[in-house]
């Protein structure tokens, strides 16, 4: 039986550290509206987008160069009826090298067909992992969420 949870892959031709150096530049190429450490085992950051999404994650393990896994601590989606869909699922970042080029495979585990968030979220997570932290790992340039700022930031 295989895990129908959310999976996709791609290959670079950066070396192993640079992908994994990518990944955790999560304000990089996922969103720059994101607080708190991002790349080592134990840290906690909180992901917002609007007040459409936001949700805290723990870094539960960081390989360099190999992997890096988060644990989704709390979730808010305001398009779905279970809001917290994601609560307890696991985001993993596999990191392989063959022949010369490094393999990036992304899975959130957890995230099914029977949530009511998978279309939207599995095409979200096709874009950031697949342009984005793509880009990311070959310019040096992802395609993140814009930082927002509050209208007393602005002036």
């Amino acid at each position: 039986m295989t895990d129908p949870s959310f999976t996709t892959t791609f290959t670079v031709d950066q070396t192993p550290r640079q992908a994994f150096d990518a990944i955790s530049n999560v304000r990089g190429w996922w969103s720059e509206q994101v607080d708190g450490g991002t790349a080592n085992a134990g840290d906690e950051f909180t992901y917002r987008y609007r007040d459409v999404h936001h949700c805290t994650m723990r870094v539960t393990e960081a390989i360099p160069g190999r992997k890096i896994s988060w644990l989704v601590l709390e979730n808010y989606f305001d398009e779905v009826e279970d809001t917290t869909e994601w609560v307890g699922t696991t985001i993993h970042f596999e990191i392989t090298e063959d022949d010369g080029r490094t393999q990036v495979t992304f899975t959130h585990r957890g995230l099914v067909p029977e949530y009511e968030c998978f279309e939207n979220c599995s095409t979200a997570w096709s874009f950031y992992v697949n342009s984005s932290l793509r880009d990311l790992i070959t310019t040096g340039k992802g395609q993140p969420n814009d930082k927002e700022v509050s209208a007393t930031q602005a002036g």
